[in-house]
């Protein structure tokens, strides 16, 4: 199955042990991560700003997702769906490639619970999923 992870799941997959970590590693080795260069380079800004990891290891995660995720250039989508334009780009990355989820923790997203056939969950909605 196809999966776009957002950014603040990726985000805390690496800076912390926990749910999305999990999450991470069960798409890893179950499932195609597909992704963007606006979604890992919102992930490359995060880690450096907000968790303060140095460069040279962001770096080093960057270009791990690029190695095992599907790079795709977002669909741009016909009319505003989200109050954020960056949302937009998270769901022109999954109808890119035809991803079956978002896994996200943004709100905004959230809200839509669904957009022309990729289902908007949250990482414990997918891990709850995953162990039916």
């Amino acid at each position: 199955m196809k999966v776009v992870l957002d950014t603040n799941v990726v985000v805390a997959a690496f800076a912390t042990r926990g749910l999305c970590s999990e999450v991470f590693e069960v798409c890893l080795a179950e499932h195609c991560i597909v992704t963007s260069e606006h979604i890992l380079m919102e992930v490359k800004e995060k880690l450096i700003d907000k968790i303060r990891l140095p460069e040279n290891t962001v770096n080093e995660i960057v270009d791990y997702l690029r190695a095992q995720a599907e790079t795709v250039v977002p669909e741009k989508l016909n009319s505003p769906v989200c109050r954020d334009k960056d949302d937009e780009k998270v769901i022109g990355t999954a109808l890119s490639d035809h991803a079956g989820f978002i896994i996200t923790g943004d709100e905004d997203l959230l809200l839509l619970k669904k957009y022309k056939g990729i289902r908007i969950v949250t990482p414990r909605e997918f891990w709850s999923m995953l162990r039916k």
